[in-house]
């Protein structure tokens, strides 16, 4: 009884709402001064970059095609009839009947139509906002009436037909026929329509390339509504359900290194303001992207490798490089793949950091008052049952600095390190760093001693990774990444402005001593030889199971992440994040930063570096000597080559908990010095040491 009683009461709204459309329209309340121009489609949109340069177009003409009304089959027009408005040629432009019947089945719960009318549709997209309010429902619902005394019943759903959106900037029936299965409409099947006719209720969620299992689910529904109205037989349904798509394939087509930083810009805009807003209202959209720093970006990518092809016809492994401008949060470059899909594994691939989670607790340290020169042991320990990580080499290096763990990337330090300052200060950290994807509580919480590792119950990105530990090279000064500068619409007025909001999220002599530490990776660590020419840091990230392979890195200015992986899980031949991710890396810096003045780390005022401990050890320790006789050329050294991938023997190995390669030879570096090609790093390329054997799917 309460659903009937609730019924009547939505009735009658309805129909006081339709009846105060019926009198606000005889009082002018809104009237269209031309109601063909406002048919017109309207303005694509531009996306600026950094430095004013127009970088994309919404909405090209091969986006947008009008098409006659005699191209459209009937059983294309029938399919949107029967899931939009099967009274069509029956109502007025409003359906009184079909919106009752709309209000009860919601009520109960079924899946019916809306109970908006093909007419009341059009009237929304072509002159209304989708705001969601009384008054534009009945604006809605007196431009529908005008409009079915204007035209026929054909040159409304003609007019539909060529206006409605289909997702993916596409508008109109020709131009969705044409992205969707690459056939003019004329040449549409069945199958084809229904699934066709199911997107515009949802353009994302059905879009049959992002979500193909809705949208098959919603393409049935559209078979069953024209067989229960008649359109089509229960036989000629089931055929066409039993029918394997044939989609159209953008893999050649999609060659631009940009789409996955227009895509993550236009979902935000989508997101704020509508997809109306975007492809259809002349937006001029100013970017942080730097297509010069982009090209850079795309360039680097020679470096990685090709393994095989999953049965997605995706080549693997995967890539991502995000660049950040620690000062603001500006996205500089953004590559999300090999460009074969959508999916931006910059921004969403949420992947296991390995060693590249490490400075975090070494800067943890140093805010609590540890030192570069503070001591602690690397030896044998059982953290907890069955669990004794080992390092890459096997070894144990008796008593070691902070320096020399995190350079050299040895994971029972770090993990002393952890449990002495305490995981949930470290996991705090990194929190304020702007690492979002931490489990905080529950049976899965990441505060415990593996996130020292790296070892995380989800993982991060590498947007994040890089925004992090430009943090730390900007002197504990956070700025949240973001894509987009200014939004101004087609009549000047400006709708959208970026507030830079800088936080302190940890002490600046902390950060210092941190980067201090990460600068000597490039130096004698497990990044070197592959310095850039001018003052940087970073930190090499290698999973105990090969699957992720990092590398992230930064100069006062820039900062940048590079991660490689297989979408699929499976490992990388022994991949290091000192492989192809430092050169990738490396190449992308070198160019990135060649026109960008050089810059040194800003050291705070009474922030004292001590020096290298004079440590003892029983067993003899093999870095002692070149520790304590060093000079400290930092990352001005040539960079040289990778180091190489370990040998079959090593490979065979159990419970190795970070695996990362040790310095490559420092004879040849020094050599190279002395014959004064020390500072000729814009020509020195690295080369990827672990290209891998072609493995099979």
């Amino acid at each position: 009884m309460g659903k009937i009683i609730k019924l009547i009461i939505i009735a009658f709204a309805a129909l006081a709402i339709l009846g105060a459309a019926a009198f606000w329209g005889l009082a002018g309340f809104f009237a269209p001064k031309d109601m063909e121009e406002s048919l017109i489609p309207d303005a694509a949109s531009q996306f600026f970059d950094v430095n004013g340069r127009v970088i994309s177009t919404t909405a090209s003409e091969e986006r947008r095609l009008p098409v006659a009304f005699d191209k459209i089959p009937k059983h294309l027009q029938q399919a949107f009839i029967a899931i939009e408005d099967n009274r069509f040629y029956e109502h007025g432009g409003i359906d009184f009947r079909g919106t009752a019947r709309a209000l009860w089945t919601n009520l109960r719960g079924g899946e019916v139509q809306g109970g908006s009318t093909i007419t009341q549709q059009l009237a929304k997209n072509a002159f209304l906002s989708q705001e969601r309010t009384i008054t534009r429902k009945i604006k809605e619902a007196f431009i529908a009436k005008q409009l079915e005394e204007r035209y026929t019943k054909d040159e409304i759903l003609d007019m539909y037909l060529n206006r409605i959106y289909f997702g993916q900037g596409t508008y109109g029936i020709e131009s969705a026929s044409l992205y969707y299965f690459g056939k003019h409409v004329q040449d549409i099947d069945l199958a084809e329509a229904a699934t066709l006719a199911a997107i515009p209720k949802s353009p994302n969620y059905y879009n049959p390339f992002e979500n193909p299992k809705d949208s098959k689910t919603r393409q049935e529904v559209v078979l069953d509504q024209m067989a229960k109205y008649g359109y089509i037989t229960e036989a000629q349904a089931a055929k066409a359900k039993a029918e394997k798509l044939q989609l159209n394939n953008h893999k050649n087509q999609q060659k631009d290194n940009l789409s996955y930083f227009i895509d993550y810009c236009s979902q935000q805009i989508i997101e704020e303001f509508g997809a109306d807003a975007l492809y259809k209202g002349g937006l001029k959209i100013y970017t942080t992207l730097d297509l010069d720093m982009q090209s850079a970006a795309a360039e680097a990518l020679k470096y990685l490798p090709d393994y095989y092809k999953d049965d997605y016809q995706l080549t693997q492994p995967q890539v991502a490089l995000v660049a950040v401008d620690p000062a603001n949060g500006y996205i500089k470059a953004m590559i999300g793949g090999r460009g074969q899909d959508k999916f931006n594994r910059a921004v969403l691939a949420v992947r296991q950091p390995g060693s590249a989670f490490k400075p975090f607790v070494y800067l943890t340290a140093m805010d609590n008052g540890l030192t570069a020169a503070t001591v602690v042991e690397d030896k044998e320990y059982e953290f907890a049952p069955g669990w004794k990580p080992k390092n890459s080499d096997l070894q144990w290096h008796g008593k070691v600095s902070l320096r020399t763990a995190l350079k050299k990337s040895y994971n029972i330090p770090t993990i002393l390190v952890a449990q002495q300052v305490g995981p949930e200060k470290v996991f705090q950290m990194a929190k304020n760093l702007g690492i979002t994807t931490l489990i905080e509580d529950g049976h899965y919480t990441d505060i415990n001693l593996s996130m020292a590792l790296g070892g995380l119950s989800k993982g991060t990105t590498p947007l994040e990774m890089a925004a992090a530990y430009g943090t730390i090279g900007n002197g504990g000064k956070y700025n949240a990444p973001t894509a987009l500068i200014k939004i101004v619409d087609r009549n000047g007025k400006v709708i959208f402005e970026h507030k830079q909001d800088t936080k302190t999220v940890v002490d600046a002599k902390a950060a210092y001593q941190t980067v201090d530490i990460m600068r000597d990776v490039f130096v004698d660590g497990t990044a070197g030889g592959a310095g850039i020419g001018r003052p940087a840091a970073g930190k090499t990230g290698t999973t105990d199971d090969y699957k992720d392979a990092w590398f992230v890195g930064f100069t006062p200015n820039l900062s940048a992440a590079v991660w490689i992986g297989d979408d699929n899980g499976r490992p990388l031949d022994y991949m290091y994040g000192s492989g192809a991710p430092l050169s990738i890396w490396h190449e992308f810096m070198v160019n990135a930063l060649a026109n960008v003045p050089v810059a040194n780390f800003v050291r705070p005022a009474g922030v004292v570096i001590p020096p290298e401990p004079d440590i003892k050890n029983d067993d003899k320790d093999k870095d002692k000597d070149k520790d304590k006789d060093k000079d400290k050329k930092r990352a001005t050294s040539v960079p040289g080559e990778p180091p190489k991938p370990p040998s079959k023997k090593d490979r065979i190995r159990e419970n190795v908990g970070d695996v990362e390669p040790q310095k490559p030879s420092m004879k040849k570096r020094v050599q190279e010095i002395l014959d004064g090609n020390e500072n000729n790093t814009a020509n020195k390329k690295p080369v990827v040491s672990n290209v891998p054997t072609p493995r099979q799917p």
